[in-house]
């Protein structure tokens, strides 16, 4: 397990064990310009802590450099890739998946089939701004479905290029999913933060070639 420290929520402590709100009717849908929207639904997964207590034990973890001008650096934060077909750490998340699948499909078109996970360990870690545009997002609409664990983190998102970002703070079982042309025509992050903040992990899910 990762050397970190978490306070859990206490609602979610009084939880009987994990489960998912419904979607339809309960997602709010944010168009953007350009084509892009982000669905946001606060609270989706319900008992998200015992979630996050899984995660922190039992995902295997790695650590990351990277070159960055000139030099290499340390990735800030920890990373794990579930691939299509690979058991996922939690059964909770195996039923998001499928019911983010069934919720989608009109729109999509395909399935959620891989899972990125990103562990925060406090408000040292962070992600720059960026698009995930490895893959077909580069060029294709798509959808990149959130689910945060644990203490909230500020998401920010704005256009790319620049300009005025949008603020979702995402914890605590709470889902964002980024749509539309929202990889290429807009921009996300995960900025440090001052605050003492615990560990937060984010379980991005996607569709097969995009990254």
């Amino acid at each position: 397990m990762p050397d970190v420290a978490y306070q859990p929520s206490m609602l979610d402590l009084a939880e009987a064990g994990p489960t998912l709100g419904p979607l339809a009717g309960q997602v709010t849908r944010h168009q953007f310009t350009r084509g892009a929207w982000v669905d946001h639904l606060p609270g989706w997964v319900r008992g998200s802590d015992q979630v996050l207590d899984t995660l922190l034990h039992q995902v295997p973890w790695r650590a990351e450099r990277r070159t960055m001008y000139d030099a290499e650096v340390d990735v800030p934060r920890l990373l794990c890739w579930y691939a299509a077909g690979r058991p996922l750490p939690h059964p909770v998340l195996t039923a998001a998946r499928e019911a983010l699948t069934r919720h989608y499909a009109p729109e999509l078109g395909e399935p959620f089939v891989t899972a990125g996970m990103c562990l925060y360990r406090d408000g040292r870690d962070s992600v720059a701004w960026h698009g995930d545009t490895i893959g077909r997002g580069a060029h294709t609409d798509t959808m990149v479905a959130i689910v945060s664990f644990g203490s909230p983190r500020a998401l920010l998102l704005r256009p790319r290029g620049g300009g005025t970002s949008l603020r979702f703070p995402l914890g605590h079982g709470d889902l964002v999913v980024m749509g539309g042309s929202c990889q290429r025509t807009w921009e996300h992050a995960i900025p440090k933060t001052a605050r003492p903040v615990g560990p937060r992990v984010s379980v991005q899910f996607r569709p097969a070639n995009v990254a």
